[in-house]
């Protein structure tokens, strides 16, 4: 199951948005209007939920125990990338979707083209369980209009048997020594395929700067000659085969590898990296608000937040869940380990607008040259 839903998961969905989708998010427009209060007493039986998730990314058994639990049916459509889900719910009308796990970026996107209902947190009582640093993620601070789910960082995914040298810097990808070249992956996904590079030159990994974005790309050229492929969904795969040693990694899918084989380990380079965030998000059109929040209070339930953490290797948001299976899943994997306080440390990733074309076109011009 894991390796359905990881794959589900990551290809293509934390990438920047589509020049398409930042074009028609844009024709879309703001709403500034105060939202309906809702009932915190409102029948939720009379209610009926439709949430679009990631295939593989939630327990099997979720509408059962919701609807035990709280009264409402629940029915879960699958969306395989944010750029499938971004298509439904930018398409005009009502998608008849009523919660959205969407990345952070587009959630970003989402609110500002004013398509999402602000979050009451009268509502989600089980928000109390969210570490402090939940709460200040770049792309909503305070968690306006959005809940998250998992977050994590990107960092470098290795076998420390068959490295020299342990790697601790980007440039360990960037300029490959003799016993790694042709034995390294890099994510084709636009916004990670530029982070090694910015991060390595000191630059954000938000930047919309020309300049800045030249540079990053001429570095990546440079790199190209030694990379074994770009490869988004495969990689942990090639290293417990021993056909990569070294890969950029986003730091659930390296657990993938580990538990494979323990000699994979994973780290963040000395130059930092990201903090990537999926969140749930609740959609404007939506007629079952109050079943909306209370389904997000379900996820935040400690127990029920636990299951992602200890079945799909993610780190959750949740103080009280990780407090609960933390320190027994870093044991195995060490990133499940890192502190939020670390991982607010590292730079969030947000939706940089119409300029999300730059980064496709530098992404375009690197994989085809």
């Amino acid at each position: 199951m894991r390796e359905s839903a990881m794959s589900m998961r990551k290809m293509g969905a934390v990438g920047a948005i589509a020049a398409s989708a930042a074009l028609l998010l844009a024709a879309c427009g703001g709403s500034s209007s105060a939202p309906a209060a809702l009932d915190p007493n409102a029948d939720l039986t009379k209610q009926s939920l439709t949430v679009s998730n990631w295939a593989g990314y939630y327990p099997e058994d979720l509408p059962a125990k919701f609807q035990g639990a709280v009264g409402a049916p629940l029915t879960i459509a699958n969306h395989a990338t944010n750029e499938e889900i971004m298509g439904k719910l930018t398409a005009g009308g009502d998608s008849g979707i009523d919660v959205a796990f969407v990345s952070g970026q587009y959630a970003q996107a989402l609110n500002d083209a004013g398509l999402l209902e602000p979050i009451q947190p009268n509502l989600i009582a089980n928000m109390k369980n969210l570490a402090p640093e939940a709460t200040q993620l770049a792309f909503d601070k305070g968690n306006v209009f959005s809940v998250p789910y998992t977050w994590g960082t990107t960092g470098i995914c290795y076998r420390s048997d068959l490295v020299s040298k342990a790697p601790d810097s980007w440039n360990d990808i960037l300029q490959a020594s003799d016993d790694t070249k042709g034995k390294i992956t890099a994510l084709a996904t636009e916004r990670w395929l530029l982070l090694p590079a910015l991060k390595s030159l000191g630059y954000s990994i938000n930047t919309t700067d020309d300049a800045q974005l030249q540079e990053a790309k001429d570095l990546l050229i440079a790199a190209k000659p030694n990379l074994l492929a770009y490869d988004d969904t495969t990689y942990f795969s090639r290293l417990v085969s021993g056909e990569a040693v070294m890969s950029v990694a986003w730091d659930g899918w390296c657990n993938y590898g580990t538990a494979e084989d323990p000699n994979i380990k994973f780290v963040v380079p000395k130059e930092g990296s990201d903090l990537w965030s999926d969140t749930m998000v609740i959609l404007k059109t939506s007629k079952n608000k109050e079943a909306a929040h209370a389904f997000m209070n379900f996820i935040l339930d400690p127990a029920n937040h636990a299951w992602v953490a200890e079945n799909i290797l993610y780190k959750v948001p949740n103080k009280a869940a990780m407090d609960q299976v933390g320190a027994a899943l870093a044991a195995t994997y060490p990133n499940m380990g890192m502190s939020a306080a670390d991982l607010l440390k590292e730079e969030v990733v947000v939706d940089v607008g119409a300029d999300n074309s730059k980064y496709t076109k530098v992404a375009t011009e690197v994989t085809s040259n």
